[in-house]
């Protein structure tokens, strides 16, 4: 896992946290093991000796290296050396990636593209871009069709291959949830809320009746927001890029749930990844929180060994996606035959599966959700929760979703302008929404 700004901006603090964890299956992501100048090599040793240099220029934590893959494919073709560069966070990568497209020079064979960034690419970029929908190998039904769509263009031109996904759940507190008279059994709690996030706030309502001592249900208001929101179809801007977040009934409805939860005394009042919310973590502060698959690991690493089984995982109320990335392959880059077809192999879906057992990042790749790393999948610090099945079901649930190149500003000042002061300094809803609007508005320059 690897994140950047906006929406996804926690997970690049989440896999800081969490890299000690990473032995073993959803033990948590992990940073990527950079030298102090951004660079790693893939794995192969020294010198090219004739061989084929595939670089690939990346943000975050892709974790194709720790896992093993690159030198997997090293070994499947001798003629092939792969150079990995990585820069942490994409707030940094993004800009660079997009004045070396512009001039035409410094770019890796193979870039990553964030999920945040790959509509703006494909409306503005993509004729930069190779189409890797005509890479051998590659076929459109191994992957989800809303990840497949969202590295495509208008016109059927896929310019990135889905890498992962961040189909949510509900962690859960089982010990809290039973001391509040809740039900601890995770179908049963699913069905608490199944199908609609409102329910979700009456199970808060009732949690918080006996709640115990200094808890709350749910973590936050902007993560309620997010969770919300994120199974939306269409959010900030319409199908023909028109910016609408002002007048779209899913972010009023979101905020509405999310402002309700807060109002209504349901949330911890914390902030996502920062020090309070990890101390909640730690001090059983919250009996609830929307999870992503790369969210387990950190949930494990925050609230410690003293937590083991008493976390469990139950389907969300609706399915909803947080983060996840692709793979392009610039026309400008040295060797474009060749990264196409290392893009294809890392993106295919037995690479997805292995790169899930062994890393933690959910597949877009809807084929390797039957291969064994993926299906027979459980969470032994959530009490062995049968993540495969859940993670699977809330994947094939989410809608394609229309994505605008300023999303992740818009959600930005949602959450941490405007629902932050409902939450935490007593604003009304009224009041946060219009700080909330006048700050994206001076962003944006409307």
């Amino acid at each position: 896992m690897r994140r950047g700004t906006g929406t996804y901006r926690g997970r690049a603090v989440a896999l800081a946290a969490i890299a000690a964890l990473s032995a073993g299956l959803l033990s948590g992501c992990a940073d990527d093991g950079d030298n102090k100048d951004g660079k790693s090599g893939g794995g192969g040793g020294g010198g090219g000796g004739g061989k084929t240099t595939i670089t690939m220029g990346l943000f975050g934590t892709f974790g194709f290296q720790e896992a093993g893959l690159y030198d997997e494919y090293m070994k499947l073709h001798p003629d092939i050396k792969i150079q990995q560069t990585v820069i942490e966070r994409n707030e940094n990568y993004y800009p660079q990636l997009l004045n070396h497209l512009s001039t035409g020079s410094g770019l890796a064979d193979i870039q990553g593209i964030e999920i945040a960034n790959v509509t703006e690419v494909a409306q503005t970029q993509a004729d930069k871009f190779i189409d890797l929908s005509k890479t051998d190998g590659v076929k459109k039904e191994n992957f989800l069709d809303w990840k497949w769509q969202q590295g495509s263009t208008k016109d059927g031109k896929v310019i990135g291959l889905g890498t992962d996904i961040g189909p949510m759940a509900i962690c859960y507190r089982k010990d809290l949830f039973k001391e509040a008279g809740l039900p601890t059994d995770r179908e049963k709690v699913a069905r608490l809320w199944a199908g609609d996030w409102n329910k979700y706030l009456e199970a808060g309502k009732t949690y918080m009746k006996k709640a115990p001592s200094d808890t709350a249900f749910v973590d936050s208001a902007g993560g309620v927001y997010n969770a919300v929101i994120s199974g939306s179809a269409e959010r900030y801007y319409d199908t023909s890029g028109k910016l609408i977040y002002k007048d779209s009934p899913a972010v009023k409805n979101a905020w509405n749930i999310a402002t309700k939860a807060a109002t209504g005394q349901l949330t911890a009042k914390l902030q996502q990844f920062q020090k309070t919310w990890d101390q909640a973590y730690a001090n059983g502060k919250f009996a609830t929180v929307s999870c992503p698959p790369w969210m387990l690991g950190y949930i494990q690493e925050k609230a410690g060994a003293k937590a083991k089984n008493r976390w469990d995982v139950a389907a969300a109320p609706k399915p909803g996606n947080w983060g996840g990335s692709f793979l392009g392959v610039p026309k400008a880059g040295k060797h474009t035959e060749e990264a196409a077809k290392l893009a294809a192999w890392l993106t295919a879906p037995e690479q997805q599966a292995k790169l899930f057992a062994k890393r933690g990042s959910w597949p877009s790749a809807q084929a390797a959700y039957s291969l064994p790393d993926v299906a027979n999948a459980k969470h032994p610090y959530f009490d062995n929760a049968p993540i495969g099945t859940i993670f699977a079901q809330a994947a094939k649930g989410i809608p394609v979703q229309v994505l605008g190149p300023k999303d992740g500003i818009i959600y930005q000042n949602i959450t941490d302008i405007g629902l932050l002061q409902v939450d935490q300094q007593g604003k009304s809803p009224e009041q946060g929404w219009k700080a909330a609007t006048k700050t994206i508005d001076n962003a944006l320059d409307q």
